[in-house]
């Protein structure tokens, strides 16, 4: 499937759930090889990469990805939320873990990787029920540079994203 083909469906994955203009930039990767696949849902989310500062291999301190906070955001309200695991909780009571299957770079060195994920675990019913894939697209922000004071210390790097969920 072409990525227009992508984008269309994207659009009407949006227009169904009244997302706008988001689909357009969210066009998985072709490496992702998921053309063959249905689109389940697709929302943005807004919120940060935690990083903690911990003792890296040479002894000396380095920051080191810890989890996601984020907000789900669907017709512009809140529909769920993103946390470790990775996890992926909606306010249908329905939820997925991920598993890390691929990546490709960000549009920037500051944008956190595109991400393709297995579905490794299902929990309630609801709109991600049927999803065995979930996507990590249009990335902005949340890469975190620059030296760490003390081991223990966390900080919080704004990010953005569309996660998409697929069949």
């Amino acid at each position: 499937m072409s990525p227009w083909s992508w984008r269309a469906r994207g659009w009407l994955v949006a227009a169904s759930m009244g997302a706008g203009a988001m689909a357009a930039a969210s066009v998985p990767p072709a490496a992702f090889g998921v053309a063959d696949r249905q689109a389940v849902l697709l929302v943005h989310a807004e919120g940060a990469q935690v990083y903690e500062c911990k003792a890296g291999a040479d002894g000396a301190p380095a920051w080191s990805f810890r989890e996601p906070i984020a907000t789900l955001i669907s017709a512009g309200r809140t529909v769920g939320r993103h946390y470790a695991g990775p996890t992926w909780a909606l306010d249908d009571g329905g939820a997925v873990t991920g598993k890390l299957l691929a990546s490709a770079p960000g549009a920037t060195p500051a944008d956190v990787p595109l991400l393709k994920l297995a579905v490794a675990e299902h929990r309630g019913a609801g709109a991600l029920a049927g999803a065995s894939l979930v996507l990590r697209l249009d990335t902005r922000g949340g890469v975190l540079s620059g030296p760490c004071g003390a081991p223990g210390d966390l900080r919080a790097q704004p990010y953005s994203a569309d996660y998409m969920f697929l069949r």
